[in-house]
C-alpha cells in the first residue's frame, strides 16, 4: 500500500510540475472551452432586410444621395497601392480601392481618430473627440488584460514589461457595457431623422447593451460581428496563420468564435453564411438592391485585415508564393477586402444609382507591428497602438460622381472626426442641437465649393497620459511613460525622423499650451485603462528590443 501511495504521490507531483510549467497554455485552453460554451451559435440564416418601394417616386439624381461608409480594420498605409505601391514591394495591388480613389477625391494627409480601433470608430460616428464623449479606451473582453500580461512576460522579448492593474480591472464594466454612451448622437440617428433607411453590417465595438448596440444607436437593422473568426479554424476552405510571437493573437485564437447576431446586440448568435469579408459584402449588396429606390445609409465595418489572420484558400492561392506564410495569408485578406469594394461599386452601377451615391473608404488606424511585417506602413514610423504617423495615417477617399470630380486631391490635414459632419452635409441634414461637433465638413475640400472658408489648423489625439497635437505643420507627442516629448516639423520631416524637442523649446511650450487647453474641462474616461503595453516605434514584434529603441507605453 505504501508503494502505491508513493507512486500516486509521485505521479501527482509530476502532473503538478507539468501543469505549472504550462499554466498559460492551460489557461488559454480553459478560455477556449469557456468561449465555445458561452453562447449557443445557430446555423446560417436568410436575413430579411428592410426594403424600399418597388418604384421610385423620384429619379436617383433628384433624391438625397445614398451614403455608404466602408471602414477597413488594421490596414497598413502601404497596403493600398494608391499610397505606397502595395504589399510585398508592390506585388499585391488593390485595383478596386485604387479605382475608388481615382474616381473621386483622395485626402493625402488623413488621420484616424486614435491609434486603436474603437475610439476612432466612435469619432467616425459622432464627429467628437474622446475628451467630449469619454470614450477613450478600446473595450476588451474579460480576462484579456491579465492574459496578455502573462503571455508577454513569458516571451522574454526584452522590452519594458506590461503594466497591469488588477484592481482597476475589477472596477471596469463588463465588455458588453464598455461603449459609446447611448445619449451620444450618431450619424445614423441624424440620417434616420432626415428620412434615410439606415443599415449596419460588421464590426461596431461601441457597446452591445444599455442602449449602445448599433440597432439602438440609429440603425434600422444591424448584422453585428458577435465574435471574430473569418471562418471556423478547421474549415477546409480556410488558411490560417498563427503568430506565436504575439500575445494578442494567442488570446484571440482562444477567445474568438465564428458568429454574427442580428438586431440583438449580444444575443441570438448564428454562423455567417461564408467567409466573413465576402459574406458581409453579399449582404451589403442585398441591402443596395432592396433599397435602390430610396435614400439609404450603409455602414460596412469590415473586420479584415485584423488578426486572427485567416484567408480563403482561393485567395491564398491567387496571391502566389509570397513569404513568409503570415504575409501570404495577410495578402490574401487584402485581396478579399479590395474585391469587396469592387463588388459594391459594381452593384451600385447595376442598380443605376452610382452617380448619386457617396462612397467613403477609410481605415480605423495604422497597420499593427504585432503581425511582424515591417513595411505595411511605409514610409511612416510607428504602428497601430502608437500615435506616430504610421499609427494614425490612414486612407480616406470619397467617390460621388454627381458632386466630386474624378482625380481630385486634397492635401489638407483631415481626420475621422470630419466624416460625420461631411455625411450630414451631403444629406443636407442639420447637425444635432446643443452638441459640440469637433469635426468639419470636408465637401468644400472635395468639391472646391466654399474652399476659401476652410481654416482648421489643429488636430488632437489622446489615450491616457499619451497626448498628441498637430498644429499646422508641427506635431508634438507627449508621454508620461517614458517621460518624453517628440517634436517634428512634418513639412520638412513627414516620416518623423528628427526630434526637435530639445532644440525648439519655444515650439514645445506653444504646443503644450494647446494640449492643456484641449484637456481643460474634458470629460473623464468612461472606464479606466488597466493595461499599459510598451510599443516599439521602429521594430515589429518579431524583433528583439534593444537599449536605445524608441518606445511608448500605450494605456488601455
Amino acid at each position: 500500500m505504501k508503494k502505491i501511495l508513493l507512486a500516486v504521490s509521485l505521479g501527482l507531483s509530476v502532473l503538478a510540475a507539468i501543469a505549472y510549467q504550462n499554466q498559460t497554455q492551460l489557461l488559454l485552453g480553459f478560455i477556449k472551452y469557456r468561449s465555445a460554451n458561452e453562447y449557443e451559435v445557430g446555423p446560417p440564416r436568410n436575413l430579411a432586410w428592410n426594403a424600399g418601394p418597388n418604384l421610385a417616386s423620384e429619379s436617383p439624381d433628384e433624391r438625397s444621395p445614398n451614403i455608404i461608409l466602408i471602414v477597413a480594420d488594421d490596414l497598413g498605409y502601404n497596403d493600398i497601392s494608391t499610397f505606397g505601391g502595395g504589399l510585398d514591394g508592390g506585388r499585391v495591388k488593390t485595383p478596386n480601392i485604387d479605382q475608388l480613389a481615382a474616381d473621386g477625391v483622395v485626402f493625402t494627409q488623413s488621420y484616424s481618430g486614435a491609434g486603436t480601433c474603437a475610439p476612432s470608430r466612435a469619432m467616425l460616428m459622432t464627429g467628437r473627440y474622446p475628451t467630449r464623449t469619454g470614450f477613450e479606451f478600446t473595450p476588451t473582453p474579460s480576462g484579456m488584460a491579465p492574459m496578455l500580461s502573462r503571455i508577454s512576460a513569458e516571451m522574454g522579448r526584452g522590452a519594458p514589461p506590461m503594466i497591469y492593474d488588477a484592481a482597476l480591472d475589477e472596477s471596469k464594466p463588463p465588455y458588453e457595457q464598455q461603449g459609446l454612451p447611448a445619449e451620444e448622437v450618431t450619424i445614423a440617428e441624424i440620417l434616420k431623422e432626415r428620412g434615410y433607411a439606415t443599415f449596419h453590417i460588421g464590426k461596431w465595438h461601441l457597446g452591445r447593451q444599455d442602449g449602445m448596440a448599433p440597432h439602438e444607436q440609429g440603425f434600422d437593422q444591424s448584422l453585428l460581428m458577435a465574435s471574430g473568426l473569418f471562418l471556423p479554424e478547421d474549415d477546409p476552405n480556410v488558411v490560417n496563420a498563427k503568430l506565436d510571437f504575439d500575445p494578442i493573437d494567442q488570446f484571440l485564437w482562444a477567445r474568438m468564435a465564428f458568429a454574427n447576431s442580428f438586431n440583438s446586440g449580444d444575443e441570438d448568435r448564428f454562423e455567417p453564411g461564408g467567409y466573413l469579408t465576402d459574406y458581409w459584402t453579399d449582404e451589403s449588396i442585398n441591402i443596395i438592391n432592396a433599397n435602390k429606390n430610396r435614400p439609404f445609409f450603409l455602414y460596412l465595418g469590415h473586420w479584415g485585415v485584423h488578426t486572427p489572420l485567416q484567408a480563403t484558400r482561393e485567395d491564398y492561392e491567387a496571391v502566389g508564393d509570397i513569404t513568409p506564410h503570415r504575409k501570404r495569408v495577410y495578402a490574401a485578406m487584402i485581396r478579399s477586402l479590395d474585391r469587396s469594394v469592387g463588388r459594391i461599386n459594381t452593384a451600385l452601377e447595376e442598380a443605376g444609382i452610382a452617380d448619386n451615391t457617396l462612397v467613403v473608404f477609410t481605415n480605423d488606424n495604422g497597420g499593427p507591428g504585432y503581425i511582424g511585417l515591417p513595411d505595411i506602413n511605409k514610409p511612416f514610423r510607428g504602428w497601430k497602438i502608437s500615435q506616430f504617423e504610421g499609427g494614425i495615417r490612414v486612407p480616406l477617399m470619397m467617390k460621388w460622381p454627381a458632386r466630386i470630380s474624378a482625380g481630385t486631391v486634397s492635401e489638407e490635414p483631415v481626420a475621422h472626426i470630419d466624416v460625420m459632419p461631411t455625411l450630414a452635409a451631403a444629406a443636407e441634414a442639420p447637425e444635432p442641437e446643443g452638441v459640440i461637433i469637433d469635426g468639419e465638413n470636408l465637401l468644400p475640400l472635395a468639391t472646391g465649393a466654399g474652399l476659401e472658408a476652410w481654416d482648421r489648423d489643429t488636430l488632437f489625439w489622446q489615450s491616457g497620459h499619451y497626448r498628441v497635437v498637430r498644429h499646422k505643420d508641427w506635431k508634438l507627442q507627449v508621454t508620461a511613460r517614458p517621460d518624453k516629448r517628440w517634436l517634428f516639423n512634418l513639412a520638412e520631416d513627414p516620416t518623423e525622423q528628427i526630434n526637435l524637442a530639445e532644440s525648439k523649446p519655444e515650439k514645445v511650450t506653444e504646443l503644450m499650451a494647446l494640449l492643456d487647453a484641449h484637456a481643460a474641462g474634458a470629460r473623464p474616461a468612461l472606464y479606466p485603462a488597466v493595461l499599459e503595453s510598451a510599443i516599439t516605434i521602429d521594430k515589429t514584434l518579431v524583433e528583439p528590443f534593444e537599449e536605445g529603441d524608441d518606445y511608448i507605453y500605450w494605456p488601455n
